[in-house]
């Protein structure tokens, strides 16, 4: 029989996980709901964001100035890509914009290459130190991370809900046309969402830096991962992608009581199938009364 401390321990693990993993998928799930993009690059920002982390942590000393003028660049870098590649392409194709994100993520991937080596790099934590839970001396910066992400997420729910410009990308998301119409400047909009869909991705790159070692590739398995949060919490709906990264970080954890790490994620991959069979919209979206 399995000690009820580990699960107690692979519980407080996924939730852990699944608040960085809500934080890189509610800047996905933004895009999507506002743009109608599918953003194949989002983990790739994620990555570059934790990069620029490194170069402003080397730089300053300070993970706090890192975290911040990773955050800003990365957002200023997310509009000008919006601007420049993908809002000429609104309206078209959706495979066309596919096509693009995915263009934009071999972008990014080769230049973090060029640019920073295949060496992995790491950011070092803001605090040190270990707390007993239970069997494990668990770290301290685990629940920082945590803390951290549901404060950012947090923002950007009051943010959408009370903020001027927060309503307009309400407004926006529910009909881009009367929000046009009702002189809301909706190709502004939509670069905004993509600058703060950019600086999130980037938050919780430097953020996830210290416990990982950033490379180049490490984009990919979080726009994996962040893709079946969407699908599973459903298209568009942040609420249920904040619900839905806990939920399968929580299926991955316990899995891993039994298998490894690495076959673990299957789970979350058997989540996707059956949300697709059973309930296409998304295990977390309203039903319609």
């Amino acid at each position: 029989m399995i000690p009820l401390d580990q699960v107690l321990v692979q519980i407080v693990n996924g939730l852990v996980n699944g608040m960085i993993l809500a934080l890189v998928a509610s800047g996905l799930t933004l895009i999507f709901g506002i743009m109608d993009i599918v953003n194949f690059a989002h983990g790739d920002l994620f990555m570059l964001g934790a990069y620029v982390g490194t170069t402003a942590f080397l730089t300053t000393g300070n993970f706090w100035i890192a975290l911040l003028a990773s955050v800003l660049t990365m957002a200023l870098l997310g509009a000008v890509l919006q601007a420049t590649a993908l809002r000429p392409l609104l309206g078209r194709d959706p495979l066309t914009t596919i096509l693009a994100t995915f263009g934009l993520s071999l972008i990014i991937q080769n230049y973090a290459l060029w640019q920073y080596g295949p060496v992995p790099r790491k950011i070092n934590e803001p605090i040190t130190g270990h707390f007993q839970l239970f069997y494990v001396e668990y770290p301290w910066y685990r629940l920082l991370i945590a803390v951290m992400s549901a404060a950012i997420i947090g923002g950007l729910y009051l943010f959408m809900k009370y903020g001027k410009h927060g309503i307009w990308i309400r407004a926006t998301t529910q009909d881009r046309v009367m929000a046009a119409a009702m002189g809301i400047p909706v190709p502004w909009v939509h670069t905004v969402v993509f600058a703060i869909g950019a600086g999130m991705a980037a938050a919780s790159g430097v953020l996830f830096g210290p416990t990982v070692g950033i490379n180049h590739a490490m984009g990919f398995d979080f726009t994996l991962r962040a893709f079946v949060v969407v699908v599973v919490g459903g298209m568009g709906n942040l609420g249920g992608s904040i619900l839905a990264s806990i939920f399968i970080s929580l299926l991955e954890s316990l899995a891993a009581i039994w298998v490894s790490p690495a076959q673990a994620v299957i789970v979350s991959f058997v989540a996707l199938i059956l949300t697709l069979l059973i309930r296409p919209t998304g295990l977390f979206v309203p039903t319609p009364k």
